[in-house]
């Protein structure tokens, strides 16, 4: 029984110096500071319980997110939580259409990710109240109870709500048997620990060494910076991971269309799987040139972490610009959103590999790639999802790996909850960590 009026809405700007170590460096993005706009949902209900939810950041930029969940928290506060998930649509709707914040969007942008923060933590307290992880509250909803949370909106060309209805309907063989296979065996993953851009090669083969004594099958690599530096690094990755393992690329949005052919074929001898990201993320005709370019020299396209809604996702399928399609749990509008690419991904048959890493990005995408399996694609075939070892440990319910793949979450709620200790720790700029920083660099 989903009970309580929403109280209170809070939101903190919560920064790890990331860049220090060079972690998450790569051709477009050399110094991030993974960050966080983290916001909490109280109600007046008796159990006390909150919800939780974060969207992920680079650092500088984070304050101007925690300003747009403030002009969107009057569409929360006083509203009673049955109210919002019993026409879920209506309420997605209302938050990404308010009439004036719109122009700042509409559905993209700073405004598009403080409505992921905001609609993770009612998903994290939905889940919560049910007694269940979110994958699990999704898996066991109905099919017409799902359909009526995502709004079909500007997609309707490509996936009807019958259709979704219809997709889900038949997810239903076999559900109950790939549920006993998640619980036994988990999500395959790969790792992109070990090859940001800014690691010494030293610190790559010994990243590298660690991921495969941990049985790790999978790497991706960061490119695009220096044609002669990737081929250097790409050779030392390959010859460590050996011929049969299996490698992917990413440029982070570093190239030009034609670039992008020319340099993949410098890349091509390395046998990458994919190249994720070689251009624009908006641009998808260019993404469909790349794409058919690469089809001779076996190298698929993979994009998606900065694309800004589902109707990008629309244009990409409908296009063939991938074949590797990469959702993010806090880029797209929440659980709502993300769940209407998964449906479409089913019935353009391209496989879902979602990005992960940054804050919290792993805990979040574990349940929407497990409910994917369950209860949408119901297959392994050429599906994996990112994992980046990286500041799990702030987190009250972090992500549990085993033999390279994800266990699916047994704790109630979204596991986006952080523990309050490191959140008070990082908070930015008057956190104890950043107050030490700030003061040595002169600020």
């Amino acid at each position: 029984m989903v009970r309580g009026r929403i109280s209170r809405l809070s939101v903190r700007d919560v920064r790890f110096p990331t860049s220090l170590g060079g972690h998450g460096s790569d051709a477009m993005h050399t110094d991030p500071d993974y960050s966080a706009a983290y916001v909490v949902l109280e109600t007046d209900a008796e159990d006390g319980l909150k919800g939780y939810g974060i969207t992920f950041t680079l650092g500088k930029g984070t304050e101007v997110v925690v300003c747009a969940v403030n002009a969107l928290a009057p569409h929360l506060l006083n509203k009673d939580l049955g109210d919002i998930v019993g026409d879920f649509r209506g309420f997605y709707r209302q938050l990404t259409s308010d009439s004036q914040l719109r122009w700042i969007g509409p559905e993209k942008g700073v405004v598009h990710l403080a409505t992921s923060a905001v609609l993770n933590a009612v998903w994290d307290l939905w889940a919560k109240q049910e007694g269940k992880p979110l994958w699990k509250l999704l898996v066991d909803m109905d099919s017409g109870k799902l359909v009526s949370c995502l709004d079909f909106r500007y997609i309707t060309d490509v996936l009807t709500e019958e259709e979704a209805y219809e997709i889900l309907q038949k997810g239903q063989v076999g559900k109950k048997e790939r549920e006993e296979q998640m619980l036994v065996h988990g999500y395959p993953a790969y790792t992109t620990s070990c090859a940001w851009l800014g690691y010494s090669d030293t610190t790559l083969k010994q990243l590298c060494s660690k991921a495969l004594e941990d049985g790790w099958t999978r790497f991706k690599v960061k490119v695009g910076a220096d044609l002669q530096d990737d081929i250097r690094r790409c050779r030392l990755i390959r010859n460590m991971i050996g011929p049969e393992k299996t490698l992917m690329m990413d440029a982070n949005q570093r190239w030009d269309v034609p670039e992008a052919v020319e340099w993949m074929a410098k890349l091509a001898e390395f046998k990458p799987l994919w190249i994720e990201e070689p251009t624009s993320p908006d641009d998808i005709l260019g993404h469909a040139t790349i794409s058919k370019a690469l089809v001779p020299l076996g190298i698929g396209v993979a994009t998606g972490e900065q694309c800004h809604n589902r109707v990008i996702f629309k244009q990409l399928l409908q296009a063939k610009a991938l074949q590797f399609l990469q959702i993010d749990s806090c880029r797209l509008g929440s659980v709502n959103e993300n769940l209407s690419v998964l449906l479409m991904a089913k019935k353009f048959d391209i496989p879902v590999c979602p990005h992960a890493g940054g804050v919290g990005l792993c805990e979040l995408v574990q349940h929407l790639i497990v409910f994917d399996f369950i209860s949408v694609s119901a297959s392994l075939k050429d599906r994996m999802c990112e994992y980046v070892d990286h500041l799990h440990e702030h987190f009250k319910y972090p992500v549990i790996i085993k033999k390279a793949s994800y266990m699916p979450p047994k704790d109630a709620g979204y596991s986006t909850e952080m523990k309050e200790e490191s959140v008070k720790k990082h908070q930015y700029p008057d956190g104890e960590v950043w107050e030490k920083l700030l003061a040595a660099q002169g600020n």
